[in-house]
């Protein structure tokens, strides 16, 4: 049932763009919530209450799930939760409006989206094509992963952490929203800029222990999928990048497998053609995509996993 579920979420979150199927509007539906309740200025500053509301949706899937007894009830729910936590719709319309400035030749405009992505997901420096590969990971590879694992539950713990970081990191930039006020763009919904000026900054240290937390949920998925695009794409090119960043705790998740992507194909392309590195990337990621699901249908029919 969980090769079923992710089959339909890979090919249902393409197509539902709604703010329904967005994991965005839950999150901030959630904040919101939170806020009415006069918990989020002090309980961000805690690590346990940080601990006890982020792990709270994740109980209430968990518990959903237990009280379903229906079996094709519970692969339906946990079929809609899977699609909700996939993807990104804004970043994936970064992706478009940068490829649409590179075919106008618009150098520059690119570079500004490039910059953008990278200073909103919080990543290291590193060229669009990774950055693309990293996003992969991130919302699709290890939502993927966490639920194989862990069930729908486990999705929206990985979820629910990875957002939560990713608004710390970007918390000075809804701070200036907030304060323009009466100058955002009248199309924006009055909602989302409110949820998104939600006072959820943590202390230094509760965000590091977070960060650090998450960096170690991603150790071993991320070289598992590595590893992939290795199996995908130039073998003897890659393995050495990967045996060297095994081991290697100092280098952040998204360098290794950003450097490990670049060295599984090859992107010896003109400097000048910007869409080149990323299409190439991309199709990369793909590979790999489909690679995990035959992995994960070979382990479905000899059941080790169901």
């Amino acid at each position: 049932m969980s090769l079923i579920s992710l089959l339909i979420a890979l090919a249902a979150e393409r197509y539902l763009s709604s703010p329904f199927w967005q994991f965005k509007t839950y999150y901030q539906q959630y904040l919101m919530l939170l806020s009415n309740f006069k918990m989020l200025d002090k309980s961000w500053k805690n690590g346990v209450a940080t601990s006890v509301l982020l792990l709270a949706p994740v109980l209430a899937v968990y518990f959903i799930l237990m009280l379903i007894d229906d079996s094709f009830l519970h692969f339906v729910f946990s079929t809609v939760v899977l699609i909700i936590c996939f993807g990104s719709f804004a970043t994936r319309d970064t992706y478009k409006k940068y490829l649409m400035a590179a075919f106008r030749g618009e150098l520059t405009t690119c570079e500004l989206y490039h910059s953008q992505l990278i200073q909103d997901k919080n990543l290291s420096k590193m060229d669009f094509g990774q950055t693309l590969i990293w996003l992969n990971y991130r919302y699709y590879i290890a939502i993927m992963l966490f639920f194989l694992l862990f069930g729908a539950s486990g999705a929206v713990f990985y979820r629910l952490l990875t957002t939560l970081l990713e608004k710390q990191a970007v918390d000075e930039n809804t701070e200036a929203l907030s304060e323009k006020g009466s100058e955002v763009n009248e199309a924006v919904d009055e909602k989302e800029i409110e949820a998104d000026t939600l006072p959820t900054r943590m202390t230094p240290d509760v965000y590091s222990y977070f960060n650090q937390l998450l960096f170690w949920l991603d150790w071993l998925p991320v070289r598992l999928t590595s590893f992939g695009y290795i199996m995908v794409g130039h073998f003897s090119k890659a393995l050495p990048v990967w045996l060297e960043s095994f081991f290697n705790i100092n280098k952040s998740a998204d360098q290794v497998l950003g450097d490990v992507a670049k060295k599984s194909e090859d992107t010896m392309i003109d400097i000048q053609d910007c869409t080149a590195e990323p299409c190439l990337l991309v199709r990369l990621a793909k590979r790999n995509l489909l690679l995990l699901l035959a992995v994960v249908a070979v382990l479905t029919l000899s059941g080790v996993i169901s």
